[in-house]
């Protein structure tokens, strides 16, 4: 009966004592939305030029950087290379920063491609590199034949008057643009029809061919861009070519340089894609880019489909998507499409509990336990850390801790409604006191005589009282980066879970 009796009084002690922890700190579940997100290296890319000048950007207002699509992140410029260097060494960048400005002041980011063969213009390659004596062929697009007469130019892409001055343009862009924080990325465009690597209509390169001409231009690229994501086409390993590894793409991952699928939707199911098994080779551990046909083109011939552009995001680990028509006609036909992919490229951190203290010593540490998971798609290839904050009582900010032990790239990717969760529990500090030093007590004695001593004891960095408590999710210094779908009140993407006194002792 005694043993019964001291088990019961145990029990009872530890239910207490288990309550009392419980009532002694405040557990957060946020609610979790489902708004679009824009955030870094990933989200929706608007064609400002599109190859022709005046699509798809011309129709928007002057400044407009699509607020008003849900979770567009990125404007794009496909651009031939005579529009940039009209006249050797002369460049129009302009054309570029009077568009790129306006995105880049509302906190989003710019991409490029540029192109050197094009059915449009004879020269999308400069006149002047053909003149300075650049070997190519006159092309027919229509009959698919070179030819004397045909209207338009296609360099030879190896050839070495061609390549040097290539190379040269590329040094001036890349003086611009490498490591540039407002790129997003740069496409290897230089090489085929639309910068795509096609050269059906044109030179009809055997793929042995080509092959050798992508390695030239992915290393000519990654020259003058070591530091900034590069992209290649999924058609310089041919277009329709269903496989996990080719040459020319096997190359390009070698070098860093990632996967963009130009070809969504452009024919009917069941071959509405065909590279979404070499996208496996990439999106582990480098953003892949889909871009769907011209969207007007696609639904006239009737190979639309915006259940398909979904799922494709789904085959594909997709970080980007491009808006290929005009943004407005386009959202307006494929709203239901548009909202459903934004929950789901890219990366998506969903903070699903927190749980802390409700009151903390002043200079002592504490821990912050919650749990994270990615129902995205792709790995938040970019990282970043948790930090909290305490916010005063005038919204400013007190104090911050940053978990370093945990990046959020390391969480998960999985199926819809199968993510995975991680707990994490993150060191934290309330304050810092900072020991007054030891000095002469004649020099003490003659501050305090003349009211020059205000301190009688330790100096706190940081007063006791009631703050709020903020999660964010960016650099290893604190500063927020990453937007997250919660329903929490969003200072600068420091989110506020609730309140936490600061007492300056705990007993």
């Amino acid at each position: 009966m005694r043993i019964l009796y001291l088990m019961l009084a145990s029990w009872t002690v530890w239910a207490n004592a288990a309550a009392s922890a419980e009532d002694a700190r405040t557990e957060v579940r946020p609610e979790i939305t489902d708004d679009a997100l824009v955030n870094p290296g990933m989200g929706w890319v608007s064609f400002h030029y599109s190859n022709r000048l005046w699509a798809y950007g011309s129709k928007n207002e002057t400044g407009d950087t699509l607020e008003w699509f849900p979770g567009a992140s990125t404007v794009y410029f496909r651009l031939p290379w005579s529009c940039l260097e009209p006249e050797e060494g002369k460049f129009r960048w302009d054309i570029v920063d009077s568009f790129a400005q306006p995105w880049i002041h509302a906190g989003k980011k710019i991409a490029f491609r540029v192109i050197c063969c094009d059915n449009r213009y004879r020269y999308t390659t400069p006149e002047w590199v053909h003149r300075a004596g650049a070997k190519g062929i006159d092309y027919t697009f229509s009959t698919r034949d070179a030819t004397p007469e045909g209207v338009l130019w296609e360099p030879d892409y190896k050839d070495p008057v061609f390549l040097a001055k290539l190379d040269h343009f590329l040094d001036a862009m890349g003086r611009r643009y490498n490591g540039n924080p407002n790129v997003a990325f740069v496409d290897i465009g230089t090489f085929g029809l639309w910068g795509e690597g096609h050269t059906f209509a044109t030179s009809k390169l055997t793929q042995e061919q080509a092959d050798e001409v992508v390695r030239l231009h992915v290393d000519l690229h990654r020259k003058h861009f070591p530091d900034t994501l590069l992209c290649i086409s999924d058609d310089v390993a041919g277009n329709s070519r269903p496989g996990s590894h080719f040459p020319a793409t096997d190359y390009a991952l070698s070098k860093g340089v990632t996967l963009r699928d130009d070809s969504i939707l452009v024919a009917k199911a069941p071959k509405q894609w065909f590279h979404a098994e070499l996208a496996g080779q990439f999106w582990p551990t480098l953003p892949v880019i889909i871009e769907h046909e011209h969207y007007g083109l696609s639904r006239d011939r009737g190979a639309w489909d915006k259940d398909l552009l979904a799922d494709s995001v789904e085959e594909y680990h997709a970080s980007y998507m491009s808006i290929h028509w005009w943004p407005k006609e386009f959202l307006e036909a494929n709203r239901d499409a548009v909202d459903r992919i934004n929950r789901r490229l890219g990366y998506r951190l969903e903070l699903r509990k927190v749980s802390y203290p409700k009151t903390v010593e002043l200079s002592k540490p504490f821990e912050v336990e919650s749990v994270w998971s990615n129902v995205g798609v792709a790995p938040c290839y970019g990282g970043g850390f948790v930090a909290y904050t305490l916010i005063d009582s005038n919204g400013k900010i007190a104090w911050v801790c940053v978990d370093e032990s945990f990046d959020v790239k390391s969480l998960p990717v999985a199926a819809v409604g199968k993510s995975i969760e991680k707990r994490v529990v993150s060191p934290c500090n309330a304050g810092f006191v900072a020991p007054i030093p030891l000095i002469n007590e004649g020099v003490v004695n003659n501050l305090k005589k003349n009211n020059e001593y205000p301190f009688s004891e330790n100096i706190s960095m940081l007063k006791p009282g009631k703050y709020s408590l903020c999660v964010s999710v960016g650099s290893r210094d604190g500063t927020p980066v990453i937007a997250l779908p919660v329903n929490c009140r969003n200072e600068g993407r420091r989110y506020r879970l609730g309140e936490i006194i600061v007492d300056p002792r705990v007993d």
